[in-house]
């Protein structure tokens, strides 16, 4: 607090606290005689010599006597300017990325220097290494309007949380939810998030109400490449990605939570309603979560669903030569030997020769209920897989035609 100081003193401001103006004013009182020193000493907590003292400060220097002499005067702990110095250059050459606490535990464990937590934060801070929460830019996130035609938008998430308590093991819900109507669409269990369980999510969802004009989703690697270059991925596109682009539905990535919190407060509202809803009906496992799903859907639908402002179905039916199980497959690309042999995690595929088989293009699909190799453009031909032999000859196994071949495989 600043208080202005006239009289004895030169015109000016002083800094005060309020402990201490309080205490000028007792004192005032002791040295116009109407309050004595050892009342003044019982209301201070303080001595009565040390009253004593104070009065004769008041008395030679006025209010200002009563200041603490130590403000504006360095501490006599503090540290040196040449530490300030090293320790601010050791972060900015090896720790500019840490946070204040790593860095402090680093400069304590390999470089043997003694400071605080809280000191290193507020150097850094000055340095402008480190910038404090309050000094963060604030991510306004307004929301937007809801699509108007069910179907145009589904967000898709998967939310890993205990399902079934302490019945059973951890799992994950895929949940798909129709932003123009907040409406339930697809309910799976599954272990863990993956392209198979999306594949087989989606199928369902196609089968029931058709293909939706976008999903909507995180940047989870199922959906978008984050990694240029990965197996299957060099073309720029996730295998999710590619069987949404031959059935023409657009896949489109949120930057932020926010921008998806249509499908995250539908996450919260199922890890507390369906929770205590398998918990009444004994459900203790994915099969008959899954079972149970149907049923929950159409109940919370029915309860909480509104209308959307278009009445418009934007749900496009499947094509009859869209086969849903062929294109929600793995699919990589091979290279077709001289010998008519695709070779594909460690298993030798062995086509059947036939006219002009070697020039031609094909696609070998792999799958936990069926294996097959079909040619893009002649009919279906049977293969026998084996096991890759390394005991021929490099030439005969690096030696190919430059044959396209796509491999789809599901686990």
């Amino acid at each position: 607090m600043c208080v202005l100081m006239g009289g004895l003193m030169p015109k000016g401001f002083l800094t005060m606290s309020t402990k201490e103006i309080d205490r000028g004013e007792l004192i005032r009182r002791v040295r116009e005689k109407r309050l004595t020193q050892a009342k003044a000493a019982a209301l201070l907590g303080l001595s009565v010599r040390q009253v004593k003292r104070l009065c004769r400060r008041f008395k030679g220097d006025g209010l200002a006597g009563l200041a603490s002499r130590q403000r504006g005067r360095p501490s006599n702990r503090k540290l040196s300017v040449e530490t300030k110095a090293e320790v601010v250059a050791l972060v900015r050459e090896r720790y500019a990325d840490f946070g204040p606490k790593l860095a402090h535990e680093k400069l304590v464990e390999l470089h043997g220097v003694r400071v605080g937590r809280e000191t290193v934060r507020g150097w850094l801070s000055e340095a402008g290494i480190w910038l404090p929460r309050a000094a963060r830019k604030l991510h306004v996130h307004q929301p937007r309007h809801r699509r108007q035609c069910l179907g145009e938008l589904v967000q898709i998430d998967g939310c890993d949380h205990e399902w079934f308590e302490a019945r059973a093991d951890r799992c994950t819900a895929l949940v798909y939810v129709d932003d123009a109507t907040g409406r339930l669409m697809e309910l799976r269990f599954v272990v863990s998030e993956s392209a198979f369980d999306y594949f087989a999510a989606t199928e369902s969802y196609l089968g029931r109400h058709g293909k939706p004009v976008a999903f909507y989703s995180d940047k989870h690697s199922i959906f978008r490449v984050n990694q240029e270059g990965a197996s299957g991925r060099a073309g720029g596109i996730t295998q999710f990605g590619r069987a949404l682009g031959v059935l023409n539905i657009n896949i489109i990535c949120a930057n932020t939570p926010q921008a998806k919190g249509r499908v995250e407060r539908m996450n919260k509202t199922l890890q507390d309603r369906l929770v205590k809803e398998m918990r009444l009906r004994g459900i203790s496992s994915m099969v008959d979560a899954n079972a149970y799903a149907p049923e929950f859907m159409e109940d919370y639908n029915r309860r909480f669903a509104r209308a959307p402002m278009n009445p418009h179905d934007a749900h496009r039916p499947v094509q009859p030569g869209e086969d849903l199980a062929h294109i929600f497959t793995w699919q990589e690309e091979r290279t077709m030997t001289r010998n008519l042999v695709v070779h594909f995690r460690r298993l030798t595929f062995l086509i059947v020769p036939a006219q002009r088989l070697s020039r031609s293009p094909a696609a070998v699909c792999s799958s936990t209920k069926r294996r097959m190799a079909r040619l893009r453009s002649t009919a279906l031909v049977t293969f026998c897989p084996t096991r890759c032999s390394t005991s021929s000859p490099w030439w005969r196994r690096v030696k190919s035609l430059r044959t396209s071949v796509s491999v789809p495989f599901c686990r």
